[in-house]
This record gives structure tokens, C-alpha cells and sequence, in this order.
């Protein structure tokens, strides 16, 4: 596919982002701001049987970060946390069918740098090297 179609995908996610709210009583959340660009994105999920329920996400931001929250939480619903503990920048490259770039790594990565620790706190884990360097 195109790039342009990429990014038509991605900014009818910002415009319109799926899952954005919050959830009440969720068993998992957490927040994670980026004060170089001012991205500011909580997401929240309802964990059954290590299995991803429901997640919303709230928040503002850029255009990738909105967008790929929204992209993300779609891709999340009903996966087993081991599958999410396995996700990387990689993911977000294929979620987005591009690369951000190094500028815009960040943007792009904030939303799975919050999902990958509430799992870990909800886990009740040590957050690993490679989500501190999302």
C-alpha cells in the first residue's frame, strides 16, 4: 500500500479516534507524558482471565500519538497479556504500516509504553529495559 493511504488510515484515527473515554473501575491503567512534545495519554483496561476485555485511552497529543492509540486499542481487544508482553516498536511500525521515523519515534510509541506498563504493574512486575526505552 501506498504511504499516502498509511496516513489517510492514521489521520481518520486522530479525527476520529475508536476507544477513547475512560473506563470505570478499570483492574489496570496508567498515565505517560512526554514533556518534549506535550503527548499526554492514560490508557485503561479490563483484564478477565489474562485477557484483554476492554481498553479505552484519554488524553491529547499529535496526530501519530492520538492515532496509534487508537490503532493500538483496536489491536489489543480479547489479546492474552503474553502476546501484549511480547510487543515492541515493531508492532507499532506494523500497527502504523510505516515508520515514524526517529523523530517521531516517540509520538508513536507512547500509548504502547502505557499499556505495556499498566500490564506490568497489574502483573505486579519489575518494568523492563526495552517499555522504559519505548
Amino acid at each position: 500500500m501506498p504511504i499516502d493511504i498509511y496516513a489517510e488510515e492514521l489521520i481518520s484515527n486522530y479525527e476520529h479516534p475508536h476507544n477513547k473515554g475512560k473506563i470505570n473501575d478499570p483492574n489496570a491503567e496508567m498515565h505517560e507524558y512526554n514533556p518534549i512534545c506535550g503527548d499526554d495519554i492514560t490508557l485503561y483496561l479490563k483484564i478477565k482471565e489474562d485477557i484483554v476485555d476492554d481498553v479505552k485511552f484519554d488524553g491529547k497529543g499529535c496526530a501519530i500519538s492520538i492515532g496509534v492509540a487508537s490503532m493500538l486499542t483496536d489491536s489489543i481487544k480479547g489479546k492474552r497479556l503474553e502476546d501484549i508482553d511480547a510487543m515492541g516498536f515493531k508492532d507499532i511500525v506494523k500497527i502504523l504500516g510505516m515508520d515514524p521515523g526517529p523523530a517521531r519515534a516517540k509520538c508513536a510509541s507512547i500509548s504502547l509504553k502505557a499499556l505495556k506498563k499498566a500490564i506490568f504493574l497489574y502483573q505486579h512486575k519489575t518494568v523492563d529495559r526495552d517499555t522504559e526505552k519505548l
